[in-house]
């Protein structure tokens, strides 16, 4: 016992968040569940994100019901890559990621060689709620297909990295990129074997990374460093997921972003309940963090000071840089 309680006070000192701080303090705190339906459905999430004119993979179209999967074929139309999600999914459950076409058939990213039949199956599937957020009726989306940037292909296999960034009241706190490794199928689901590499805030140059709960530095597939690499358009990034406070309304987010080849930064996904690995992929605790953009906060409120995206973001690269500071000294 002296020795779990020993621990935890040397957790606590780092500023390391546990879950139930994370739920008491921030999620109940700052996220009001009337708006949980904005980044519960990643339809809705899209809806605004276009109307609000924040960059999005496009959508080609949506089935409700049983009955609409036979106008598939006219949303796939010439189309000849593409990807099919469950509107309210979690964990990348359910997602299917067709890369190419085999004369009547397709051929997934991982090169499986599926019917058109099979894929109107996994719309059933997604239909039922199988893959929902608490198991309820769901809505198929059907949307491009990213093209992850080049600058990926030696520290990733297949599928398409991502970049999450933990977002207070629209700073920016802490950032991870995520990459596929053949254990998690191509998928960047850390929960499924995908590796959470951090990112200094202020360059956008990764750091260490975590893969099943250890630290690494070499991505097992590749084998290559994982650290060190300068990602492309950082400042794109860090202005987006800041933007995604006045987006959804809710104050403690996880913003999904993807780069691609083509079409620069891409807004995925937002998460009311953001994981905690972020934090080993860091090297550092989140609440020393969250307490300083608390602190300045206030500070502005008692002044009467409302800061726009740009100057959130200066904020948080200055003070949540590699470089340690008084924050999180």
């Amino acid at each position: 016992m002296f020795g779990l309680i020993k621990r935890w006070k040397a957790l606590e000192a780092k500023g390391i968040m546990g879950i139930n701080r994370r739920n008491a303090d921030y999620v109940l705190k700052y996220n009001d569940r009337h708006l949980y339906p904005i980044v519960d459905d990643k339809i809705i999430t899209k809806l605004r994100a276009i109307e609000a004119g924040i960059h999005v993979p496009e959508m080609y179209g949506i089935i409700e019901t049983e009955k609409e999967i036979d106008k598939l074929q006219s949303i796939i139309g010439e189309h000849t890559d593409f990807v099919i999600k469950p509107a309210q999914g979690a964990g990348g459950d359910g997602i299917l990621v067709i890369a190419d076409r085999f004369e009547d058939r397709y051929k997934t990213v991982s090169g499986r060689i599926i019917s058109h039949d099979e894929i109107e199956h996994q719309i059933s599937n997604i239909l039922t709620g199988l893959y929902s957020l608490g198991g309820h009726r769901d809505r198929a989306l059907i949307e491009y297909r990213v093209t992850p940037d080049q600058i990926f292909r030696s520290i990733s296999y297949e599928g398409v990295p991502d970049i999450r960034i933990i977002v207070l009241k629209g700073y920016p706190v802490m950032g991870m990129l995520r990459l596929p490794t053949r254990q998690s199928n191509g998928k960047a689901n850390l929960h499924q074997g995908a590796i959470g590499v951090g990112v200094d805030l202020a360059t956008g140059v990764t750091l260490k990374g975590t893969w099943l709960n250890a630290k690494i530095s070499k991505h097992p597939d590749t084998g290559n460093a994982v650290d060190g690499v300068q990602l492309p358009n950082w400042d794109g990034f860090m202005k987006l997921a800041a933007g995604c406070y006045e987006l959804c309304g809710l104050g403690y987010i996880g913003v999904d972003m993807v780069l691609d080849q083509d079409k620069g930064p891409l807004i995925l996904e937002l998460n009311a309940r953001p994981g905690l690995n972020i934090q080993i992929a860091n090297d550092c605790g989140l609440t020393k963090r969250t307490h300083a953009v608390e602190a300045h906060l206030a500070e502005l409120e008692a002044k009467g000071i409302t800061e726009s995206v740009e100057e959130r973001v200066k904020f948080s690269q200055g003070l949540f840089g590699h470089v340690p500071t008084k924050a999180e000294a």
